[in-house]
């Protein structure tokens, strides 16, 4: 995977970052969503890296990148505090305007640093998601059966890290393979990169704490912003075989959020930039080199 990539283990702050890079021209930072790795870009960012600087970090929290201990409000796993890891990150790197594609939690960090640094991002293309605070607020029985794990995973440490903990790759091929392509979109290198980093206690509480985060500390965020709305560009993209499509619009919230909206749905479910990454690629590069950074 990644062939012509380097990677490297950065400090931003309290944290060290793991990061894939490859490439030349403007630069694309590329954000993972959860149980995953930057490992999910190995499909489309050759392809990307033709074109732009490609950077692709793990998370904090995630994969190789730094876990660092979690406090009562869940402020080291906000949005705001990953979304800063990822600002600095690329200020050291030395780019400090650019586009970013993003997917699941990787796109909720995404969001945040749009919104809190706007000078930075260019354009952004987002996969699968919509806003957080507008998914909570519009839970339905259908969302809740299909995306239990958003109320598993906040549920109060460590009731879901013990369970997790059991059996973690058990519960990483049942979350993930229970999508319409069941386990199909993950490639055996990929996969055993995902299952060899969730088998890490720390990286299972961190993931938890994401998610208790998003369910708190993140809405807040939110709801302080007063209505602040994205001043860049935005490409929402989602499977039209997902849950996002089948019990949201999309669009309607996007446009909410952002004064700046185009989308659509693609065939395919979840993990996209997996399961159908021609498509992915083809629909976000034409995106990405309108609003390249200069």
């Amino acid at each position: 995977m990644f062939d012509g990539f380097h990677t490297d283990l950065i400090e931003v702050g309290d944290v060290r970052i793991f990061v894939r890079s490859g490439g030349d021209g403007p630069p694309l930072l590329l954000l993972h969503g959860y149980p995953q790795t930057s490992a999910m870009w190995h499909r489309i960012a050759p392809g990307l890296s033709r074109e732009f600087t490609v950077i692709a970090p793990d998370l904090r929290g995630y994969g190789a990148s730094s876990k660092p201990p979690s406090e009562p409000d869940h402020s080291p796993y906000s949005k705001r505090t990953m979304a800063g890891d990822m600002r600095r990150l690329m200020i050291h790197l030395g780019h400090r305007r650019f586009c970013v594609l993003a997917h699941d939690r990787g796109a909720r960090v995404a969001h945040r640093l749009a919104l809190d640094s706007p000078e930075t991002v260019s354009g952004m293309a987002l996969l699968d998601i919509a806003p957080t605070r507008e998914m909570y607020a519009q839970t339905t029985a259908s969302f809740a059966r299909t995306y239990w794990h958003w109320f598993f995973l906040i549920q109060p440490a460590p009731l879901p890290e013990r369970m997790i903990g059991a059996d973690p790759r058990g519960y990483w091929l049942r979350h993930c393979g229970a999508g319409s392509a069941g386990l199909r979109p993950f490639a055996p290198d990929a996969m055993e990169e995902y299952l060899r980093a969730f088998e890490n206690p720390a990286a299972i509480h961190a993931s938890c704490e994401d998610y208790r985060a998003a369910a708190s500390i993140d809405i807040a965020h939110d709801e302080a912003d007063q209505g602040a709305k994205l001043s860049c560009p935005l490409l929402a993209l989602w499977g039209m075989h997902g849950a996002i499509g089948a019990n949201f619009d999309c669009m309607e919230l996007w446009r909410r959020r952002a004064y700046d909206v185009r989308g659509e749905a693609l065939e395919g479910g979840h993990y996209l930039a997996e399961e159908i990454p021609e498509t992915v690629l083809a629909k976000s590069l034409s995106f990405l080199r309108t609003n390249a950074a200069a």
